[in-house]
């Protein structure tokens, strides 16, 4: 038997669930980002209060924060797991080493979350997937059973780490903070002085290459602070185990699943994500001991409340038989990569002073209706695109280096 030759997924072989999937999972990415490239995040309460658009901004914020912020990370997170499933067993189908193929990717992926953090947007996800990837094949061997047990641990991790650092006083990333202070004071961003930055008039390339420079300090001392690294590899697992079910292509044989996590994720996930919203804004945080019900509630809503909207399509999908309303979210999803950065630069473009300057002073009414407006635009891109064209471009590239093959872009 001749050892075949190892290929990117054929167009034929995709699956419309994962890709629909995938186009959800920018939504909520992109609306849990609009806070940040807006600066709305770096606002006083009495900035925000000042607004005319408040109080409409507070409640739009408050229910961004309790049903999406962390539920579509850990979607994407959950995908990525899947993913490597498919690699795995694919190859491993065609008597191909699935590890030389998925280092490879791993590392080109690498490269890329490597340019958008240190040169586009410190709030990249694809650097720290990338990271945490090189280690997921060392749980291959591992039977269902012990990759749900650890997934479990890992996602309720955090609550045992948040009661070590109050007992130390103290947080991983302070040190990594302390670097991005010396680097702000050397730049000139001082006091309050970061909350316009971008935003102010005159801001322009020096100010955003300024911020960029410490800007991923702050980002990796917010990841080790907040404990995210065991949560994403809890979700890798949770993806890795579903992807190794071939749940995606045998939906209807999990029904019942689906049902359940669909009513569990909604019970246990909708009062303790209000609660974790709750102590997020109106209560200390770690090391102060209230603060550990943040981590808690945090711990409690956002993997049920995600198992719980990726089971309400799942059902759905299942319902239709396939023939959902939802599929216009597939060709956006097969661009994933290509989305989530041109949602950097349209973020950057918009409201970065940089680009028009739009940020600073425009609250969640006003900026998340435009985010809408831009992912119903990247939805019609995405569909535009693929009559004429078999890979989105970052897709394309991503690919060739992967495989070392040349692949045709048009149709």
């Amino acid at each position: 038997m001749l050892k075949q030759s190892s290929m990117p997924v054929s167009l034929t072989e995709r699956s419309d669930i994962l890709d629909v999937l995938r186009g959800f999972a920018l939504f909520g990415v992109m609306m849990d980002n609009l806070f940040g490239f807006t600066g709305w995040g770096y606002l006083t309460d009495s900035s925000r209060e000042a607004l005319s658009t408040w109080p409409a901004d507070g409640l739009v914020g408050l229910f961004e924060q309790t049903f999406i912020n962390g539920k579509f990370y850990s979607l994407f997170s959950l995908l990525f797991g899947i993913g490597f499933s498919i690699i795995l067993i694919r190859n491993e189908q065609k008597g191909i080493n699935p590890l030389k193929i998925f280092y490879r990717r791993i590392f080109i992926l690498l490269l890329i979350g490597a340019f958008h953090l240190f040169g586009l947007w410190e709030g990249d996800i694809l650097f720290l997937y990338a990271l945490i990837g090189l280690i997921l094949p060392l749980f291959r061997k591992c039977s269902d059973k012990t990759l749900l047990i650890l997934a479990s641990v890992l996602i309720l991790s955090p609550i045992l780490l948040d009661c070590i650092y109050m007992l130390l006083n103290g947080k991983p990333g302070e040190f990594l903070e302390k670097i991005a202070f010396r680097i702000d004071e050397n730049n000139g961003i001082v006091g309050d002085g970061y909350r316009d930055y971008l935003y102010k008039d005159g801001s322009g390339w020096q100010e955003w290459r300024n911020w960029q420079e410490s800007g991923f300090l702050y980002r990796y001392s917010y990841i080790l602070d907040s404990n995210r690294i065991p949560k994403v590899l809890g979700m890798f697992l949770i993806g890795f185990y579903a992807g190794r079910k071939m749940m995606y292509i045998q939906l209807e044989n999990y029904v019942q699943l689906f049902k359940k996590l669909r009513l569990w994720g909604f019970v246990i996930g909708i009062p303790s994500a209000i609660a974790c919203t709750y102590f997020e804004f109106f209560q200390k945080q770690i090391p102060n001991p209230i603060g550990i019900f943040h981590t808690i509630f945090y711990a409690t809503s956002v993997v049920p409340l995600c198992l719980a909207y990726v089971s309400v399509i799942c059902l759905h999908w299942i319902k239709t038989k396939g023939n959902s309303k939802l599929k216009v979210l597939a060709p956006m999803g097969r661009m994933a990569l290509t989305n989530y950065l041109m949602q950097t630069i349209i973020g950057i473009t918009l409201y970065y002073g940089v680009g028009f300057g739009f940020g600073g002073n425009i609250g969640p009414a006003i900026f998340v209706p435009i985010g809408l407006a831009v992912y119903a635009l990247q939805v019609l891109y995405s569909n535009l695109w693929f009559k004429y064209f078999n890979y989105g471009p970052f897709e394309w590239i991503w690919r060739m280096l992967t495989y070392g093959k040349w692949l045709p872009l048009k149709k």
